[in-house]
């Protein structure tokens, strides 16, 4: 007779094979590099996989710090504007969407939309534009917030020992690529361990190649255009809060077909996403749906993601993460321990991380992880003056 945990298991796997679509990945295909270190297998725990990847995504350190990452908008002092904790969850809730009318396995679906953005250093893409500066200066690669939002799953969290998580969860998060438009996403399937490692690892010595994969799942190309169409409209209205633009400086032409506000732009590209591609192996958008799109997201650059307003103070920006990057690396090879790298990172971690992780990497991933008022804090911290206060104590 069964116990009431292969009931629950049994019931799982039959409502999956019941309701999902054959193009879905169903949960006991997750696969994991290390199966043997998890405290219960997948095969005996009531949680599926990928929902179990969820739980440990949302536990870890590295989400916890989503909360005071930026999104598009740095140095506004208002509440209304989104940060990189918000985003993830309307990716999250526009791929559950998408992924439930197309009969596809949404816990799959949230793990890689809660994950994917978690390597994001302080100040967004511009931030990580001049972290990658850094690390090629430095000679140890590129960086990519694709790739670091895997190291952080895989290598760093746990101090050193990651989170063993699926391979379809590392996979969809490594090649999200939400700035990409693309007419039609069809899963790059047949992936193993190697040729994800392979990737993983190209992501680091190649700029450019984070651009160039695709997921091996339907779920992650439905992850993969969420992530565009969560922040598409919705940076347009946190341009308009904060006065970058009004909404009639939207041109007509993208307004007639896709609308002037984030509800009408989401609800429109939304529904467009699931009749193109229902009952198919791929994800895709009409061809005039798929034009707007471009098009809006051109105007995006242009009035938003680049308008010399909000570049103003950007040189400074700049000069905060050489000077830290390059104190912190000083810091590592003099064996200074009171400094901020080895107090609030290299202390966490095992001994492995700290003997085969080249000492610019280090730093790097310090600086990553930090949220925007951390990054502040530190460079008060390591170059302005202390004060004594009323006498030495």
């Amino acid at each position: 007779m069964l116990s009431l945990h292969q009931k629950i298991i049994a019931e799982n796997h039959r409502r999956e094979e019941l309701f999902l679509s054959a193009y879905a990945c169903p949960s006991r295909l997750g696969v994991r590099f290390k199966p043997e270190a998890e405290k219960l297998p997948d095969a005996e725990n009531i949680r599926p996989a990928f929902f179990h990847d969820t739980d440990k995504i949302i536990h870890s350190l590295a989400y916890t710090r989503y909360i005071d990452k930026t999104q598009v908008f740095t140095l506004f002092e208002n509440d209304h504007i989104t940060h990189r904790v918000l985003h993830v969850q309307f990716v999250s809730k526009i791929a559950r969407v998408i992924g439930r009318c197309l009969r596809l396995n949404e816990d799959l679906i949230e793990a890689i939309a809660l994950g994917h953005d978690l390597g994001h250093s302080p100040y967004g893409h511009d931030g990580e534009r001049i972290l990658n500066r850094l690390c090629t200066e430095a000679a140890i690669g590129c960086f990519c917030h694709n790739a670091q939002s895997v190291r952080f799953l895989m290598e760093l969290e746990g101090g050193g020992k990651g989170l063993n998580l699926t391979l379809q969860v590392l996979d969809g998060i490594l090649a999200h690529n939400g700035e990409i438009v693309n007419q039609r996403l069809v899963p790059d399937s047949g992936k193993d361990w190697t040729r994800f490692f392979a990737e993983y690892e190209a992501c680091f010595k190649d700029e450019n190649f984070s651009k160039h994969i695709y997921p091996m799942t339907l779920e992650g190309c439905v992850v993969r255009v969420a992530d565009m169409i969560a922040y598409i409209g919705r940076d347009i209205e946190d341009a308009i809060i904060v006065g970058l633009i009004k909404r009639t400086d939207l041109p007509r032409s993208i307004v007639q077909r896709l609308g002037d506000s984030n509800d009408k732009i989401i609800n429109t590209l939304v529904l467009d996403v699931i009749a193109q591609s229902y009952d198919r192996n791929y994800i895709a958008f009409s061809p005039e749906i798929y034009q707007a799109l471009v098009d809006l997201k051109e105007f995006n650059y242009e009035n938003i993601y680049f308008n010399p307003k909000i570049k103003t103070e950007e040189h400074k920006v700049e000069r905060i993460f050489e000077l830290l990057f390059h104190q912190y690396t000083e810091d590592i090879k003099a064996n200074n321990l009171s400094s901020p790298v080895f107090r609030y990172h290299l202390q966490e971690m095992n001994e492995e991380y700290r003997q085969r992780t080249p000492i610019a990497r280090i730093v790097a991933d310090f600086i990553a992880g930090m949220t925007d008022d951390f990054f502040h804090q530190q460079f008060k911290e390591t170059f302005f003056p202390r004060s004594f206060g009323m006498k030495i104590e």
